[in-house]
């Protein structure tokens, strides 16, 4: 039996530049996880998760699922990462034993509030795939592969900077200039070790249900039409994710806390923001810390300066239904 798992990530700065040729800083959130389970079977199968099966307490819990999770289980992740995999073998002349095995799932992941629940599935489902086969995809490949699952078998607007974290774990600038996808199909991916943790806040409201795939539609839509105020801002975004880089290996934490805010409003220059989600973003700035979204709403993300200002940011944020916590970005360091 194998298990593997991948984590949930935040973008701290850049995003949503990532597919738009910009750059990108991103750290783990190791609170959180997605695992799945391959274990030997008479036959190949994949057992639905949680919320893919179609029993509820009462049509008030149906309507409440279906706005926070959709119409759509985790199934369907696993088998678009399944034939991508046996895809890009097939591709490489990889030959593959035909045994018949049993995938399961699980998360506990919030979803659709900008933590990247899905690609954590997928990223779980290849590397038990890969472990299973004995079959190594370069590291920078990867993030790709788990990208084509969901945009071309699921046709799921993203970009590579969630694949990419959870691939490479930590924190990571990631540079998608597009020389480097155009010649190569992945772009610059630079993991970096502080001296010391940044100290950050992540915070979520778990009744909000944001799906990031219109977000990037219609952004989309834009860019390809070279929209100048949209242009204009993806290569603000690279820059911002420049700084955020100097700024990280620096300890400058004011420095990030101000490029994190300006992050953010340079955001609500081009992509409305829900009422909800912007109250988050004010309700954290009125505390004292600085604030983002972690991708594409329902989840923030800020530097707080000192244990007084994050309790007030925890009451603060408390009073309008919002978790908050500090996330886990490395392994915890065990015994000498």
């Amino acid at each position: 039996m194998i298990q593997t798992h991948a984590f949930a990530r935040a973008g701290l700065v850049g995003n949503p530049s990532d597919g738009y040729f910009g750059k990108t800083l991103s750290v783990l959130i190791r609170d959180f996880c997605a695992w799945v389970r391959l274990e030997p079977a008479d036959q190949f199968e994949i057992v639905p998760g949680e919320s893919d099966y179609c029993r509820y307490s009462s049509p008030r819990e149906f309507l409440r699922q279906r706005k926070l999770l959709g119409y759509y289980g985790g199934m369907r992740l696993l088998k678009a990462a399944v034939y991508k995999f046996f895809e890009h073998c097939r591709q490489r002349g990889v030959e593959l034993n035909d045994a018949p095995f049993r995938l399961s799932y699980g998360s506990d992941i919030p979803r659709l509030v900008g933590l990247s629940g899905s690609s954590a599935i997928v990223c779980a489902t290849m590397r038990a795939l890969m472990a299973h086969y004995q079959v190594e995809i370069d590291k920078p490949v990867l993030p790709g592969l788990i990208l084509a699952a969901e945009r071309e078998e699921l046709h799921i607007n993203a970009g590579l900077q969630d694949r990419v974290i959870q691939v490479y774990e930590g924190i990571v600038y990631m540079d998608f200039s597009r020389p480097l996808l155009e010649q190569r199909g992945y772009g610059e991916y630079e993991p970096l070790t502080p001296k010391e943790m940044p100290p950050l806040y992540v915070a979520y409201d778990p009744e909000r249900a944001e799906i990031s795939d219109v977000t990037h539609r219609n952004l989309r839509q834009l860019f390809e039409q070279q929209d100048a105020a949209v242009v204009r801002a993806m290569r603000e975004f690279a820059e911002l994710a420049h700084q955020g880089r100097a700024a990280m290996l620096e300890g400058d934490w004011d420095r990030l806390h101000a490029i994190t805010n300006a992050n953010f409003n340079l955001r609500r220059s081009i992509i409305p923001i829900a009422p909800e989600n912007l109250r988050m973003v004010e309700t954290a700035r009125s505390a004292g810390a600085s604030a983002k979204f972690a991708g594409s709403g329902g989840a923030i993300i800020g530097v707080y300066h000192g244990e007084n200002q994050y309790e007030r940011l925890c009451g603060e944020l408390a009073k309008i239904g919002c978790n908050v916590f500090k996330p886990r970005i490395f392994p915890e360091k065990t015994g000498a």
